[in-house]
């Protein structure tokens, strides 16, 4: 695997499979609670946001395979998506502004973003995360607790040397906590636009990154 591959896959996929597998276990609670003896039944606020994310989400997806036809792991499909990341994560952050509501729900049962243009924000942000297609062995799939016991039972977990499978799972589940703590800060200092706008600048940091990871050199003839 190239440098550019590897980094690409390091980079990209733990937050994008996190969030699918959240959103996909909302839905899926959502029918369970429709069969549930008692219930509330009818579309609900949340599954209404679950909803718009998800379609949202799969709208990116299928924009990302013009990457298969560019080749998903080359320079240029890297640095394109990732700008354009950047752009749906700058759209996402003005209509939140504008939506005028607080990103933060002040109780289960009264979720914040209900509005038309807080949904829009919704399905822009959301339609980011599906844009590129990349995949890894080492990222945090499914839920954190599955890496979590993939980490625990590595056979090389003590050694005291670089081991890609069990150094690449540990720095996914860090850079997760990491990022959902720096995320919450910003969201109690700044707002849901600010914390978005922060994201679509660091997009485009690493939009502009891509240009300096190495490429794969000539293979070595055998």
């Amino acid at each position: 695997m190239s440098n550019l591959q590897r980094r690409s896959t390091e980079y990209l996929s733990p937050i994008r499979q996190v969030w699918l597998s959240n959103v996909s276990i909302k839905r899926n609670s959502s029918l369970a609670r429709t069969f549930q003896p008692g219930a509330i039944r009818g579309f609900h606020m949340p599954d209404k946001q679950a909803l718009c994310s998800l379609l949202s989400f799969l709208l990116g997806t299928s924009f990302g395979r013009v990457g298969d036809k560019m080749g998903s792991h080359t320079r240029k499909w890297l640095i394109l998506a990732t700008i354009v990341q950047a752009l749906l994560l700058m759209a996402s952050a003005l209509t939140a502004h504008y939506g005028g509501l607080s990103g933060v729900a002040s109780d289960r049962g009264d979720p914040s973003w209900t509005n038309p243009l807080s949904f829009v924000a919704l399905g822009f942000a959301s339609a980011s995360l599906g844009l590129q297609r990349l995949n890894t062995q080492f990222a945090t799939a499914v839920v954190l607790t599955t890496v979590w016991v993939e980490l625990v039972n590595d056979p090389f977990l003590f050694a005291l040397r670089r081991v890609n499978t069990r150094d690449h799972k540990a720095m996914s589940i860090l850079a997760v906590f990491l990022g959902a703590f720096i995320s919450k800060a910003l969201v109690d200092k700044i707002g849901s636009a600010g914390t978005l706008g922060v994201g679509a600048g660091l997009r485009f940091l690493g939009a502009w990154a891509w240009l300096w990871v190495p490429s794969q050199g000539p293979r070595k003839p055998t």
